[in-house]
């Protein structure tokens, strides 16, 4: 049977082409435990990646400070997205080829050296390298990890495995901001990227030897990946990539560059960007086509309304509030559990509201709380009162991102769902990396050395607030015409 390119959906409902390693019936596995070597290597692999990702916002405001770099504060998020976007183009393809060894081998080594090199990083510049190289290495990893998951537990368990995959990134989300907030100011921001390195040798020493190194399919199989369509896949991959790094730099430079080289960069890579997805979404996905392809620009939408706002909470809270770093993070875990929260309510049974729905109130409830966090960006107005109005805008990506995954799947022919479904995180993370880009293009632009950020945080908010309300109104999009 043929195995899955791209793995099951991340929310555990599998694509229909991922062959079991025991048939469905009465002597298939009713437990985890004869996989608990594998789901242990798998769930401790993404643990770490989601403490790096929690960690790192959490330090960001003192290592910027201490390489003097707080005007391109917004490039790592960004540079670290970007690359991630191109992991996740080659990772399922590569899959597909050469089975799931090398994909791990080669995600593992470069997160690991993406992290050393930050840790010891003597300058911005590099620490940039190390982000890029952690980025890509996160990207073949997530997506490899899904086939993983394709290839060695049956289907009727994958869901509790994709339900632990979920509730790792809850502990990371409690414990991590205290952590690297103490190691940030305490002993050194290096330590949180080294932190990360040597804790993730014993799962990857569990989980390799249990990776397949045969290709999914036959020789001739109509459904495997030629050689051209893999070369177009990773050029394809470049190019959004090199689009969103041009398009940020262009911007975020822009008074050094003039209008002219500005102009040039930003289209460019827009141009960039439009070339390189189109080929990998459904068709009709740039221009919110109704259905399936409106679903698939909503999930990049929501990812980059969400995630560019979020990564400047903490520098807002340290430079205006004076909050610690440990303190400023310890707001964003109220998105953690606000996100899981809203990921619940769209999964109970007795949910009655229809799914395209939950677009409109997810984006409304991030608008609103967008709004919200313009009145709370200096005293005498309590950086704390962040931490709620944060979790309320988290419930509505928890709705909303949970619910992309569903109807995903629900509005895709039979044969297309790992297509669709690659598509989707494609469109993940491109949403992140242009809404983090953007943001710190901006900030980068107008930043005030000397401390005076607030109106600039002002009109960020304002702006991504606005953005949501458009969000909401694409959202009655996402329902079929025939519907």
């Amino acid at each position: 049977m043929k195995r899955h390119p791209h793995g099951p959906d991340e929310h555990g409902a599998g694509s229909g082409a991922g062959a079991p390693p025991a048939e469905e019936g009465e002597d298939a596995p009713a437990s985890l435990s004869p996989y608990l070597t594998t789901l242990a290597g798998i769930v401790t692999l993404i643990t770490l990646i989601a403490f790096e990702a929690v960690a790192v916002s959490t330090a960001m405001p003192v290592l910027t400070r201490d390489l003097n770099a707080v005007r391109e504060y917004g490039f790592a998020f960004s540079v670290f997205i970007a690359a991630q976007l191109l992991g996740v183009t080659l990772s399922g393809g590569w899959c597909d080829t050469v089975g799931t060894r090398w994909p791990v081998r080669t995600g593992l080594l470069l997160f690991g050296v993406g992290q050393l090199i930050c840790g010891i990083a003597p300058t911005y510049n590099v620490l940039l390298l190390g982000r890029a190289m952690a980025g890509a290495g996160a990207g073949l990893l997530v997506v490899a990890l899904y086939v993983v998951i394709a290839d060695s537990f049956p289907s009727h368990l994958q869901p509790r495995v994709f339900s632990l995959i979920s509730a790792a990134w809850v502990v990371p989300g409690i414990v991590g901001p205290a952590i690297s907030g103490f190691l940030a100011e305490q002993v050194s921001w290096r330590l949180v990227f080294l932190f990360v390195v040597p804790l993730a040798v014993p799962p990857a020493i569990a989980l390799l030897p249990k990776l397949r190194s045969t290709p999914a399919h036959e020789p001739g199989d109509p459904a495997a990946l030629t050689r051209s369509q893999l070369r177009s896949r990773a050029l394809c991959g470049v190019a959004v990539t090199t689009g969103v790094l041009g398009l940020q730099w262009g911007l975020g430079e822009a008074q050094d560059l003039g209008p002219v080289l500005t102009a040039a960069f930003v289209l460019g890579g827009l141009a960039l960007v439009v070339a390189g997805f189109r080929p990998l979404a459904p068709a009709g996905t740039l221009r919110l086509g109704r259905g399936l392809p409106t679903v698939i620009a909503l999930r990049g939408l929501f990812a980059g309304m969400f995630f560019g706002a979020e990564s400047f909470i903490p520098l807002m809270l340290t430079s205006q509030h004076g909050f610690s770093a440990s303190h400023a993070g310890l707001v964003l875990t109220g998105g953690i559990l606000g996100w899981t929260v809203g990921s619940y309510v769209q999964a109970r049974p007795s949910l009655r509201l229809p799914r395209h729905l939950l677009f409109v109130i997810g984006a409304a409830l991030i608008a609103v709380s967008l709004a919200g966090l313009t009145l709370l960006i200096r005293p005498p107005a309590s950086g704390w009162l962040v931490l709620p109005l944060w979790a309320v805008s988290a419930v509505g990506m928890g709705l909303a991102m949970s619910s992309t995954g569903v109807l995903t799947l629900r509005y895709s022919e039979p044969g297309q769902e790992g297509r669709n479904s690659s598509a989707l995180q494609l469109s993940d993370a491109l949403g992140a990396a242009l809404g983090i880009g953007l943001t710190g293009a901006a900030f980068a632009a107008w930043h005030d050395p000397d401390g005076g950020d607030a109106h600039l945080f002002t009109v960020m908010w304002l702006v991504a607030g606005g953005f949501g309300l458009l969000v909401a109104l694409a959202g009655f999009r996402a329902q079929p015409a025939r519907a």
